[in-house]
């Protein structure tokens, strides 16, 4: 074989070339022998030692890209929306007579006069006493109800017992009827649509009840907040208190202000008591 410096320049490239292309592989092929038998020769992968595993980065799951959804219970699940009225027919009349809740109730309020009331659901109302008078307690409660003036106290007594006044959840055609007989006209377009006050008597119409106002609804208000302020204004009544007008546009309505037919501007509220203080408009 004749020597490279003999040979034509383009075959001194073409060896050259070649003799690289030998060198390459003979060096793959070391670096794998070593690798297959590990260190020292010996088969089987290489270890690490043990102050090197420490430093080796747990596994990280890929993050989804953009265009990838995660499955459904990897989602975190939206709060239900507020209920502003309940779904179904409500019976515009029912029998006349009344059950009462036969629970007593805790003392609601620190200091001051202490007034018993009973908490009465008509027949035929489809409604349940208790849970009447558990909604009538969350009003009364507070905190921001008629107890957080200290001068007042409140508690529910059963439907026998000596009472100052009673708490009555009635069809439209009872509530009519009752709120009539003590001087108040509850009719708007000729029906029975508002609550009403009467001497002794907290009538709350079930229409309302089960339904709100077509404002509250409209401004996704819930019903338990309608319901709150229902029964604080009515029991206003039996405590004393006429009705408020809106005290500006953009204020909290007063509790005493006709807000089942209209805020005038004034945003809804359904406490008596506002961070502590009372909380009121000009007398209508």
């Amino acid at each position: 074989m004749p020597s490279p410096a003999r040979l034509p320049a383009r075959r001194q490239r073409r060896f050259a070339l070649f003799a690289q292309l030998v060198a390459v592989v003979l060096a793959v092929g070391a670096a794998v022998t070593v690798i297959a038998e590990g260190p020292g020769g010996r088969p089987g992968a290489e270890r690490l030692a043990a102050d090197e595993i420490s430093t080796v980065p747990p596994l990280v799951a890929a993050p989804l890209p953009p265009s990838v959804s995660p499955s459904p219970s990897a989602t975190v699940p939206s709060s239900p929306p507020p209920v502003l009225r309940l779904p179904g027919a409500v019976p515009s009349a029912g029998t006349g007579a009344f059950g009462y809740d036969a629970r007593s109730g805790p003392v609601l309020g620190r200091a001051g006069e202490l007034r018993r009331f009973r908490v009465a659901v008509e027949s035929g109302s489809n409604e349940d006493a208790e849970e009447f008078a558990s909604a009538v307690h969350t009003a009364l409660a507070g905190p921001g109800s008629w107890v957080d003036s200290g001068r007042l106290r409140l508690q529910q007594v059963p439907g026998g017992a000596p009472r100052d006044f009673t708490v009555y959840l009635a069809t439209a055609r009872t509530a009519g009827r009752m709120c009539a007989d003590g001087g108040v006209d509850i009719r708007v377009g000729g029906r029975p649509y508002t609550s009403c006050r009467a001497p002794g008597k907290v009538i709350i119409n079930l229409d309302r009840w089960r339904l709100s106002v077509p404002h509250f609804v409209a401004a996704k208000v819930p019903l338990s907040v309608y319901r709150t302020y229902v029964v604080n204004h009515e029991v206003g009544h039996q405590l004393g208190h006429r009705h408020e007008r809106c005290p500006g546009a953009g204020r909290p309505a007063p509790v005493m202000m006709q807000q089942t037919l209209f805020w005038n501007g004034c945003r809804v509220n359904p406490w008596p008591y506002l961070e502590g203080r009372r909380y009121s408009g000009p007398a209508l």
